[in-house]
């Protein structure tokens, strides 16, 4: 599939140099090519699961092919590659990751294991929590101690510290891991013990929890750099394979890979922190979400990118993009700044199924890359959502992805019938209509989840339809969360793959603080701390190569009352306690519903994050036209349940054009997606040519 910005084939030559996004995901890897001259060209070929460094170069392949190229020439006219992996998801998801020892403070040896104590669902005893990563064999205590304020207690036992490694070099063990305590104050130990471990062993790979996440809650540190530890020796090799191959074909600077808060960064800044890339595909969205925030005409913004496995949910709220350092991946609780995404088990390839009580559930299994669904004819026998699209009428029986799928309606009709129909007594439409409904509910539930959970009114909100399957579901949901308009890129379908090519470069940096705000003469300490983080900030972005005017840096805190656990990041332009906590009470009360005017606030972190600027995108405009839009064809299509199953026109999306307008219900067939307006709805075509639909 080759398209340019105004959706229509794209035949000559595109412009060099070239910006170029891979998305890897579930079911099809995405590349999108933006060229000097404007031209934006899409690509979709299937994923590769078991081997994702093929599906990138198949990609790769794929579209010198159509542009008329051969692989070396893209990539040698390319000037920004960036990549975004699901290896490090997969590795913890999949359970494939290294063979992990972690070496702890004496006495702490099982923290990792009892967690917080806290469960998921507090009524549930009887769920176990999910399996540790390491077993407690290969937990190892070291002797050494620092007290809360970092100060050296008991030096470093050097002997516990070779003892655990001989066990180790017995066990088999891939990766070690540490995590001592207090080392958020102070990482010396950590680092000695590395200096040890590195004697002892040079040849295994080690990851500190002061480098990673030099935060309070040990917990949370000997989770995330036990995550590090087992990802990595996975994911560092493919990542430097991958950049050294593409080096090798012609690619001039090396691959940028998306990290989980959205910015990019160099395989050779990424070091052995592979943790960083737990969310690298979903969170490139940001860069799209930014980009297409000024066609909306609003700054409050939340997308659902839906994919062929699960739905991914973003927050834009006055023009900045959510923000956590907290994550839950599989069970596993992480401790990095990250955008804030809530994902849940609804695309396309999702399964619905009837339990033994006769009730309908659509999810959380899917079908994967294959067999697929149904309607694929891969293999898949069970029904998915993909499958209810295709009875109902939305999706066309045909070719797809340039081909690399063809949608067969006779096999999804079976697949509904067996399955769903039959089991409950209803029609395959009923059947199909009752998957949708359910998926949506799970869509909507998610949005709420970061809107309505998190302070925010959807009513106020513009929800951004993305991903293959996402424009077939945004009018549904915005209805039901009462959002007012639903925005549709024309490149909805590569989504992520487009944002990676407005992705910057991005480092965040952090120190615990522990002190009150307003404890005298606190902004003096407070400068010098954020120095000393610039200090580290600054030479990274050298070592990218941006000029001082493409560089940026922010600075925030993470604020709390005294005597509360979970904290609030509150930005900071100017170290002014009055100001700060100004800003603090507004969002503790946006959060929360109450504030404490004059109650006590600590100050738990200081952050800094730092941005190397790419250069604005440019992208070519579409001439507009005052011509109706015309109909290719019309086919009978179930819209909803209030309307049925009616007649409705066909758009081709690339002859749409700027200023049209049209009514729905209607379909609009676009080369990355398709797009569904509801009955009364009004869409129109925007001055860039994407799609906004005013319900």
């Amino acid at each position: 599939m080759d398209t340019d910005a105004a959706g229509s084939p794209h035949d000559t030559t595109p412009a060099a140099p070239y910006r170029i996004g891979i998305d890897v995901g579930g079911t099809f890897t995405d590349l999108v090519l933006l060229d000097a001259a404007g031209g934006v060209h899409a690509f979709k070929t299937p994923s590769n699961p078991a081997d994702p460094a093929s599906g990138v170069l198949r990609a790769i392949t794929h579209a010198a092919e159509r542009l008329e190229l051969t692989g070396a020439a893209l990539l040698s006219r390319c000037s920004l590659l960036v990549h975004g992996s699901t290896i490090a998801t997969n590795t913890l998801l999949e359970g494939k990751g290294a063979k992990v020892g972690l070496l702890t403070t004496e006495g702490f040896r099982d923290s990792l294991e009892i967690r917080r104590g806290l469960r998921r669902d507090v009524w549930d005893h009887r769920e176990p929590n999910p399996p540790v990563l390491v077993p407690r064999q290969l937990r190892r205590p070291v002797r050494g101690r620092l007290d809360a304020a970092g100060q050296e207690i008991e030096a470093v036992d050097e002997a516990t510290v070779r003892d655990a490694v001989a066990l180790f070099r017995r066990a088999g063990v891939e990766s070690i891991a540490i995590c001592l305590l207090h080392s958020y104050r102070n990482p010396v130990h950590e680092h000695r013990v590395q200096e040890l471990v590195h004697a002892a062993w040079p040849e295994v790979p080690v990851s500190c929890s002061a480098d990673l996440a030099p935060v309070i809650g040990e917990y949370e540190r000997s989770a995330t750099v036990v995550v590090n530890a087992y990802v990595a020796p996975r994911v560092v090799p493919y990542l430097r394979r991958l950049d050294a191959e593409l080096t090798a074909m012609g690619l001039g600077r090396g691959v940028l890979l998306v990290q989980s808060n959205g910015g990019a960064i160099s395989v050779a800044e990424l070091n052995n922190q592979a943790v960083q890339l737990i969310l690298s595909g979903p969170a490139a969205g940001g860069g799209a979400i930014r980009y297409f925030g000024r066609d909306t005409g609003t700054a409050d913004l939340v997308a659902i990118e839906v994919g062929g496995t699960s739905c991914d949910v973003t927050l834009s709220a006055g023009g900045e993009i959510a923000m956590t350092d907290q994550l839950e991946v599989d069970g596993q609780h992480l401790m990095i700044p990250a955008v804030e995404i809530h994902t849940v088990g609804a695309g396309g390839g999702t399964i619905a199924h009837v339990d033994a009580s006769g009730m309908l559930h659509a999810g959380p299994r899917g079908a994967g890359a294959r067999p697929g669904p149904a309607c694929y004819g891969l293999g898949g026998e069970h029904p998915t959502v993909t499958d209810a699209q295709l009875v109902l009428g939305r999706l066309k029986p045909g070719p797809y992805a340039g081909g690399a799928i063809s949608l067969q309606a006779d096999r999804a009709r079976v697949a509904i019938d067996t399955h769903v129909a039959r089991p409950l007594g209803i029609s395959t439409q009923a059947a199909a209509a009752g998957i949708l409904r359910l998926v949506e509910q799970t869509i909507q539930h998610a949005v709420e989840r970061v809107t309505t959970e998190r302070g925010h009114n959807p009513r106020r909100f513009t929800l951004i339809a993305a991903g293959g399957a996402g424009p077939l579901h945004g009018v549904a949901v915005a209805r039901a969360l009462g959002c007012p308009a639903v925005y549709i890129p024309r490149l909805a379908g590569v989504f992520c793959a487009f944002g990676m090519c407005n992705a910057d470069i991005r480092r965040d940096y952090q120190q615990a603080w522990l002190d009150d705000l307003d404890a005298a003469g606190a902004a003096s300490p407070m400068q010098v701390a954020y120095d000393r983080l610039m200090q580290m900030a600054v030479p990274a972005l050298d070592r990218e190569g941006f000029a001082d005017d493409a560089r940026g840096f922010s600075r925030s805190m993470d604020l709390r009352y005294a005597g509360q656990q979970s904290t609030v990041a509150v930005a900071v332009d100017a170290l002014e306690p009055t100001g700060i906590r100004r800003d603090f009470e507004a969002r503790h009360e946006q959060l929360y519903g109450y504030s404490q005017p004059r109650g006590e606030i600590e100050v738990v972190n200081l952050r800094l994050a730092s941005v190397g600027r790419a250069a604005p995108l440019f992208v070519r405009a579409m001439p507009a036209s005052a011509e109706p839009p015309r109909a290719a064809e019309h086919r009978a299509v179930w819209i909803d349940a209030a309307t049925g199953t009616t007649e409705v026109p066909v758009y081709d999306g690339p002859s749409l054009r700027p200023g049209q307008t049209l009514t729905g219900p209607a379909v609009i067939d676009e080369a990355t997606t398709t797009i569904l307006v509801g009955t009364g709805d009004r869409l129109t075509v925007t001055a860039a040519g994407n799609y906004l639909i005013h319900l």
